[in-house]
């Protein structure tokens, strides 16, 4: 239905049927792009208002628990710290005796190096030495969790165990070659050695390498003085020097954990003519 406003004192008569008049061009009804003043309900209205607006995601915060092991994010550090947890209830629940055979036939002492090395570097290190209330304990899950989070299980164990086995060939192969030199007893041969301290030694060390400097140098200088103490008091000078070996090992594999940045290729651009 139309709606035709007229002016005062007219009338209104219908529009002229019939073909249009020559000449006459025929009138378009104009184009309607958006909603309609005073239209209620109208589609392109409702479509409008009903578009999210983009809303930026809050910022996340720290989280703390990322500091300790998880099954998904860091599997090699939690399936360690449960058989350390294991062993360790061994060690504190088990008889004095039996704790002391199983350590016994876990040492990393030249005589059991000679005959199966492999597998007893393997066997010493799932002992804490000192138990569950060592500083070690602590600083391994710590440590290792960091390393594994910024470098990967494969790399993470390879630090860890890599460090453990060479800090401690290290140490056990020159007291094999002074008993044989007569410079040393052969109950030096029977040295008891075991724990995990020169794998986390070495992670620190690795460890190190992936963070700012702001917190790099600072780890490091504190670490190596506390290895430093211990070395200069002389109370098992065999250990410390393992312990700053170990350090040193997870220094040296910087270049192998780093991430490799890849530098943009430079394209050389032909002169114009």
């Amino acid at each position: 239905m139309e709606r035709n406003a007229t002016g005062p004192g007219t009338t209104a008569s219908p529009p002229p049927t019939g073909p249009p008049l020559p000449g006459a061009a025929a009138a378009e009804p104009p184009a309607v792009s958006g909603p309609l003043d005073g239209m209620p309900r109208q589609r392109g209205a409702a479509t409008a208002a009903q578009a999210p607006a983009d809303v930026p995601e809050p910022p996340r915060g720290p989280r703390p628990w990322n500091v300790l092991p998880t099954p998904a994010g860091t599997p090699f550090t939690f399936a360690y710290a449960a058989v350390l947890a294991v062993t360790s209830l061994v060690a504190a629940r088990a008889d004095p005796g039996l704790v002391h055979t199983l350590h016994q036939g876990s040492s990393t002492d030249v005589a059991h190096l000679v005959r199966a090395p492999v597998p007893v570097l393997l066997a010493s290190a799932l002992w804490i030495a000192g138990g569950v209330v060592s500083p070690y304990t602590a600083a391994f899950v710590l440590v290792l969790t960091a390393l594994e989070r910024r470098a990967g299980a494969v790399r993470a164990a390879c630090v860890f165990l890599g460090g453990h086995a060479l800090a401690t060939l290290a140490t056990e192969v020159p007291v094999g070659l002074a008993v044989l030199l007569g410079r040393l007893p052969p109950t030096s041969l029977h040295r008891l050695d075991y724990g995990i301290s020169f794998g986390v030694a070495a992670s620190v060390g690795a460890l190190a390498g992936l963070l700012r400097p702001l917190l790099r140098w600072p780890l490091l200088a504190v670490t190596a003085g506390a290895l430093l103490d211990g070395l200069l008091a002389y109370r098992d000078p065999l250990t410390d020097w393992g312990h700053v070996i170990a350090l040193t090992l997870g220094i040296a594999a910087w270049p192998l954990i780093r991430p490799v940045r890849h530098r943009t290729p430079v394209t050389l651009r032909a002169p114009d003519a």
